[in-house]
């Protein structure tokens, strides 16, 4: 069951600890400025982290294996946390904006799910997204 669980937990508070920085880039700061101090940090905790985890590892082996995944998500990541920064320089707020974007991206990974990975689309998960959408309804309702 941890197993199961800790990825979970550690994504979530990740997130609330990565909107919380998003949401505090100096206003002034440019995002891609700000995103070079970014990946310089991810890219020796990735490090230290890889040797700390495998004592004999081999980045080389590793980067052996790559194919095009890491690098469009290194792009993608990019477009996410530029997102994020502008997102709440232009006034979104942390309570809504992260409902907004999860809720339609929920529905847009149920699609993908089913069509690229043979998920099933289920009449659970048809509810669930339009209580979500109901959801958004009421949150942004001024």
């Amino acid at each position: 069951m941890f197993n199961y669980v800790w990825p979970i937990v550690l994504v979530i508070f990740s997130n609330v600890v990565y909107q919380i920085c998003a949401k505090s880039v100096p206003k002034k700061m440019n995002p891609f400025a700000s995103l070079t101090i970014t990946y310089i940090v991810g890219a020796v905790a990735s490090a230290i982290l890889y040797f700390v985890l495998e004592k004999d590892g081999n980045l080389i082996k590793e980067y052996s294996k790559l194919n095009w995944a890491p690098l469009v998500l290194g792009i993608v990541i990019v477009g996410l946390e530029t997102g994020w920064i502008y997102a709440y320089k232009a006034g979104w707020q942390v309570s809504t904006g992260f409902i907004v974007q999860s809720s339609v991206l929920a529905v847009m990974l149920l699609v993908v799910g089913y069509f690229l990975y043979h998920e099933a689309f289920t009449w659970n998960k048809v509810v669930g997204v339009v209580i979500c959408l109901i959801g958004l309804v009421f949150i942004n309702y001024k």
